[in-house]
């Protein structure tokens, strides 16, 4: 009998706290002492279309989430229609008959339980506490005690008054009983609660704001868009908390530009978006680049082109990302891997964007910023780390000041002496316009060389697995969990796989890059977009192409199972 490892999914239609039922479903097994990893999936509707939410539960770290389910539960005919078949053998649907229609049978065995869910919420407050009676029932069956869900309910709760959480608890409780008088205790699949050591549940997006705000971030500016809006929401909650100013901005541009002030003023400052609010920073982008003025920018992407699908995945914008802006100029791109990585990559973004003077960008995805995932801990004993930027000026300041690292000294406005021109020209040392031949290649040549430099302080990629294998997959950004998961199965059935995990993209860590290749079997890239742009990336490095190509860009994530089936294919030649 399967313990402590379980896939769940709630699904039915926008507006009825179908996001917030999973959520409380994660927090639960955490608060349980287990793992849990949530993704969501919704239509870009206030009310209307289909919401599910996945949660996958383990009293082991869980690195991303499964096709497979053991409970689904159905609220509505189109959420059993669309997912009935993905519960394996053995498990359970919960649904109510009145809401929910049965047609047909799923594939496998799978325990069918009609639970009276809108009785029981009506009876208890209201049609809203559908999904309380769902979990509670939930409970039940996976034989996990309810005092875990009933202290998330005070806490979801509480604000909304005692009579609101009595009515929760006595909803979740009523499905608690129902399943047990119906179905007794005999689920396969069970949840046995562990030691809580106090873990925390976090969404990427959540994490990258600690990081910038744990790096001194004082100054965020954005225009909402999907996947990057809970930034906005996070940041401007921790205002009074942390001194912090959360600007939402009339569109994009004002937006870059605002952050640009910001920090040429001095504050760390932080602009978030997806790939159309940026495609209207772009100049501004520049901008910062020209200028020579520290600016870290969130772009986490979603399927385009133009509006494209709003509320889904891709990994579509990283060739875009790399030549962004006009002409040439450097930039460092960090793409994290998971929840804790958000966290790192967002606090170094900040002291490599004021070390080296330029533009840092923190490229996610929406599975990655709107994931939530049960960490243990996040190091607070970080060193910021804030560049030449000296409390008074030299006689004679020179802000574009030639020097072998590339990075000259920098001032804010006040500092004696330091006074400087910072416009969108070319320009001479001091900051005049300027477009003679030889200070175009002078200016142009100092900027890139700061990328020497810093190419000492980012790490090198990693290679997760044995160090030889058959298959090599190499991927960047939040394709590492399902891939990790990937691997686990594939060495249950003796097939070694290994996988370069490329978390720094520029500077590309071409060198790393092209030994890992050179000593692998085979090689696998592996993205979530149609024409291969961290192949193209790799080739244009270290001339090397892959063996193979595994690919999807139909707006979702990769699921572990998917990887799974691909490269066992590619092993055994087919």
């Amino acid at each position: 009998m399967p313990v402590n490892k379980l896939t769940w999914k709630v699904g039915g239609e926008a507006g009825f706290g179908i996001l917030n039922a999973g959520m409380m479903f994660a927090k639960t097994a955490m608060r349980a002492g287990l793992y849990s990893f949530a993704s969501a999936e919704y239509p870009s509707l206030i009310r209307g279309g289909h919401n599910h939410l996945d949660v996958k539960v383990s009293e082991k770290a869980v690195t991303s989430h499964e096709k497979a389910l053991n409970v689904l539960v159905a609220l509505d005919t189109l959420t059993y229609n669309k997912h009935r078949d993905k519960v394996v053998q053995d498990g359970a649907i919960i649904f109510d008959s009145r809401t929910t229609k049965i047609a047909e049978k799923p594939n496998a065995k799978v325990l069918l339980l009609d639970i009276p869910l809108l009785d029981i919420a009506e009876k208890n407050g209201g049609r809203i506490m559908r999904n309380t009676v769902a979990i509670g029932a939930t409970m039940a069956l996976v034989d996990l005690d309810l005092r875990y869900f009933s202290s998330v309910l005070e806490d979801n709760f509480g604000r909304k008054g005692e009579a609101v959480v009595k009515g929760n608890i006595q909803a979740a409780r009523a499905g608690f009983d129902y399943v047990r008088q119906k179905n007794g205790n005999n689920f396969r699949f069970k949840l046995k609660a562990k030691t809580n050591p106090g873990r925390m549940l976090m969404s990427g997006n959540d994490a990258a704001t600690a990081g910038a705000i744990k790096a001194g971030c004082k100054f965020l500016a954005a225009y909402p868009m999907t996947p990057a809006s809970s930034i906005m929401s996070t940041f401007a909650g921790e205002e009074r908390n942390y001194s912090l100013i959360m600007k939402h901005t009339e569109d994009e541009i004002a937006a870059i530009n605002m952050s640009i002030g910001a920090s040429y003023a001095g504050v760390r400052s932080l602009c978030a978006t997806s790939g159309g609010g940026f495609s209207l920073m772009t100049e501004g982008f520049g901008l910062a680049a020209q200028t020579e003025t520290p600016l870290v920018v969130i772009e986490s992407q979603r399927p385009g082109p133009a509006t494209g699908m709003a509320t889904h995945s891709s990994q579509g914008d990283l060739l875009f990302m790399m030549h962004a802006g006009t002409d040439e100029f450097p930039r460092i791109i960090v793409a994290p891997g998971d929840i804790e990585e958000s966290y790192y990559a967002t606090f170094d973004a900040f002291n490599l964007a004021e070390k080296y003077q330029l533009p840092v960008v923190v490229l996610m995805d929406k599975y990655l910023s709107e994931s939530y995932a049960t960490i243990d801990s996040l190091k607070t004993d970080l060193k910021v780390d804030r560049g030449l930027m000296p409390g008074k000026a030299e006689d004679n300041y020179r802000r574009y000041r030639h020097t072998p690292s590339g990075v000259s000294p920098r001032t804010i406005p006040g500092v004696k002496k330091g006074m400087f021109t910072a416009s969108s020209y070319e320009h001479d040392e001091v900051g005049y316009e300027r477009e003679e031949e030889e200070i175009r290649i002078a200016m142009h040549d100092k900027r890139f060389r700061k990328f020497e430099q810093a190419k000492k302080d980012i790490p090198g990629p990693k290679l997760y697995g044995p160090k030889q294998a058959g298959l090599t997959v190499l991927c960047w950004g939040s394709n590492k969990g399902p891939v990790l998961q990937a691997m686990e199965w594939l060495k249950e059935n003796n097939i070694d796989v290994n996988m370069l995990h490329v978390q720094y993209l520029n500077p590309f860590p071409a060198e790393a890059v092209k030994k890992a290749m050179q000593s692998a079997k085979k090689t696998v890239d592996l993205e979530n977009n149609k024409t291969g742009q961290f192949a193209q990336l790799v080739k244009l490095n270290t001339g090397l192409v892959m063996d193979e190509a595994v690919l999807k860009y139909d707006g979702r994530p990769f699921f572990p199972e998917e990887i799974y089936d691909a490269l066992k294919r590619i092993a055994d030649g087919k």
